[in-house]
């Protein structure tokens, strides 16, 4: 039985746990990117360079050197992963607040475990099935501001997606057999992701002479990236989360 407490903890001492969560999450993920992600990341780069090198300069001008080095952007990266971490490690704290507030008591972390595990599904792996991410030497500059807005548009849709999966769940009723509110749930999901992929405009980029291998390598890679990111914060904020209600509850205990 898990433990619980009819005393809320304050805003802020799980706002800088959420933070705390997203910051060491971030770095395991930038690690992950380093190891797993790099190396493509080079290889796409060195495809790019190739390419641009066997094309003649405009103008009698030499193709431009890119104002951040390769090693500044590795340093980067870390940077990059683990602000990015906290923030959304702050915003899972804060929709934790928020939706705890709807409950009488508050569990060990539990729900902040399943909001990060929806985060991932709506706001990663719906994006993802319809635009994955691609490496450097795959993309068409003139689309990048259309293709922005619409992934994060995407975005947006997936989360919708797994609200309606949570609407479905509660439709059916606390009544109904288990399955029953499963298939609510994974009815009301798919119904607004196959939607979003249909009316969703599609960018088809990718070069035919680019391996595929490498492409794909490159697109699980970044996917791994988000995978450990979400999993890390949502593993690391119920943790931190448990642990604290233990401490308020054996405080609270007569004789204590």
């Amino acid at each position: 039985m898990p433990l619980t407490s009819t005393t809320a903890p304050p805003f802020v001492t799980v706002l800088v746990r959420g933070l705390l969560a997203g910051l060491i999450a971030g770095l395991l993920a930038g690690a992950f990117a380093y190891v797993a992600g790099e190396p493509h990341v080079e290889a796409a780069i060195a495809i790019e360079e190739a390419a641009t090198h066997a094309e003649p300069a405009v103008g009698g001008h030499d193709h431009e050197d890119a104002l951040v080095s390769r090693t500044g952007q590795r340093g980067g990266l870390f940077l990059a992963t683990s602000l990015f971490g906290a923030a959304m490690g702050g915003l899972l704290a804060t929709a934790y607040v928020l939706l705890s507030r709807r409950r009488r008591t508050y569990d060990d972390g539990r729900s902040g475990l399943l909001l990060a595990g929806a985060a991932l599904l709506g706001a990663v792996i719906v994006p993802f099935l319809k635009y994955p991410a691609n490496p450097p030497a795959v993309g068409d500059p003139a689309t990048i501001n259309q293709r922005t807005v619409t992934y994060l548009l995407m975005v947006v849709l997936g989360l919708v997606a797994v609200w309606a999966g949570s609407l479905g769940y509660r439709a059916v009723g606390g009544t109904a057999p288990t399955w029953q509110r499963a298939a609510a749930a994974t009815g009301g999901f798919l119904l607004v992701a196959v939607v979003s992929y249909v009316v969703m405009p599609s960018f088809q980029e990718v070069p035919e002479d680019f391996p595929a291998a490498l492409l794909w390598d490159f697109r699980l890679a970044s996917l791994g990236t988000q995978v450990v990111l979400w999993t890390g914060i949502g593993l690391l904020f119920a943790a931190l989360m448990h642990h604290d209600l233990r401490r308020r509850t054996a405080t609270a205990l007569p004789g204590t």
